[in-house]
């Protein structure tokens, strides 16, 4: 959400910033829904102080005899009382419409955020790792000898529909153990307090954290009015909604192994073979929240503990910085961490990692109290992935794999899986 406040300030640096991202600038617009709402407050201000006055009148002319004034004042306060109501209405019409327009409108990119139109524009900050060389040609995860009568898509598709994957035996516990493994790193090393959220929403919470109303196709929603999280940074981020925060309290660092829904709307024919691109996968999700002055070192403290991550499980990676083009809607900067793939030759993204300003807190009234006593102030909210489970099982699987279709197994999930460090040919754990 956006201040309408700044707006008015300078709509030209306002229309300038939209432009970087590639969208329209909107300020005359908006400007034009504020001074007519403006000045529907101020006719009816206007008319309230006339009714004030008007009724204040109308006992004095009853008791000096004046019936004529007395009958005209009364009939002047029954009509500015319509006439308040109308324009109040009026007013509140055009405030709901300013905010819906204000609420469509994406994020403004920070400074640093290198301008571009799509992915090929994106900058590459870091490498870490070397794709391994093999004598042989390396196999997506799916046709894999260990993990294929393991990763059962057409019993999914029995169940329900494309775009799901039933996981069993030792790859469902491989699964299982990378989530445990971040959760635990995440809390024992990094800091984080681990929550276990609803993946149930109220409206409220997808309108707060920018899924609504702009992008509501992308998520599902139940016949009761319940929403379904696209990720858990809904309800860790929405859990400070409306709260006046003491300063020192922050940052509040929360991460969630939850279950998460997408209906991959616009995606059709992307990523349709493996589990890369699923309507349900698992995600370990991070969110902070904090002082406006800390929110960059605290996305870079963020991409550090996703980077991590894949470093402790022996997975190169290359980092980048998302072009203008490329950012989400509700992001101001984003990193996105791209995992090798040996199987398609690439690196595909695994985790994003945003910081959004101000622009969640605004929409959910979240702020905190400041130090010295001063006015409270909106908080910056940040999430990123720590990591997408699935993909991280393609990652581990396909980096591992060998001649045979086995899979070496990083010694970091060895605790996880009783000490076992080999999916076998045969899809056992050894």
């Amino acid at each position: 959400m956006h201040d309408i406040r700044a707006i008015r300030a300078n709509p030209a640096a306002f229309d300038a910033a939209l432009a970087r991202r590639g969208d329209a600038g909107v300020s005359s617009d908006l400007l034009a829904l504020d001074e007519a709402r403006r000045a529907k407050i101020q006719a009816a201000e206007t008319a309230q102080a006339e009714q004030n006055k008007a009724s204040k009148e109308v006992g004095a002319a009853k008791g000096r005899g004046d019936e004529a004034e007395f009958e005209r004042l009364r009939a002047l306060v029954a009509d500015k009382k319509a006439e308040i109501a109308a324009m109040q209405d009026e007013a509140k019409a055009l405030d709901a419409q300013l905010t819906d327009a204000l609420a469509r409108i994406a994020n403004l990119p920070a400074d640093d955020v290198p301008e571009g139109a799509d992915e090929d524009d994106n900058v590459e900050v870091k490498t870490w790792g070397t794709p391994r060389t093999r004598n042989f040609a390396p196999k997506e995860h799916f046709d894999l000898a260990s993990v294929a009568p393991h990763m059962d898509f057409e019993t999914a598709a029995k169940t329900s529909g494309s775009r799901f994957v039933m996981l069993k035996g030792a790859v469902a516990r491989i699964h299982r153990a990378l989530a445990q493994f971040m959760i635990d790193t995440h809390v024992d090393q990094n800091g984080l307090t681990e929550v276990n959220s609803p993946v149930l929403v109220r409206e409220e919470a997808m309108y707060g954290t920018d899924k609504l109303p702009k992008f509501g196709e992308e998520s599902y929603r139940t016949e009761e009015g319940m929403w379904l999280v696209p990720t858990s940074e809904v309800p860790l981020t929405y859990s400070v909604a409306g709260d006046v925060l003491e300063a020192s309290a922050l940052p509040i660092r929360l991460t969630a192994h939850t279950l998460c829904f997408r209906s991959e709307a616009g995606s059709a024919g992307r990523d349709t073979a493996g589990m890369l691109r699923q309507h349900q996968f698992e995600k370990v999700e991070m969110v902070s929240i904090t002082h406006p002055d800390d929110s960059d070192a605290e996305q870079k403290r963020m991409l550090g503990c996703a980077e991590g991550i894949l470093e402790a499980l022996e997975i190169p990676y290359r980092t980048v910085i998302l072009c203008t083009g490329d950012m989400g809607f509700g992001a101001r900067r984003t990193y996105d961490i791209e995992a090798w793939l040996p199987g398609q030759d690439a690196y595909r993204e695994i985790s994003s990692v945003s910081t959004t300003g101000d622009f969640q807190a605004r929409r959910m009234n979240a702020r905190f109290k400041p130090a010295d006593g001063g006015k409270p102030q909106f908080v910056h909210t940040l999430n990123g992935s720590g990591l997408a489970v699935g993909r991280c099982l393609i990652a581990v699987l396909e980096n591992g794999q060998q001649a045979d279709g086995s899979v070496a197994l990083p010694a970091v999930l060895a605790p996880y899986l009783g000490g076992k460090s080999t999916l076998t040919a045969d899809g056992t754990l050894a």
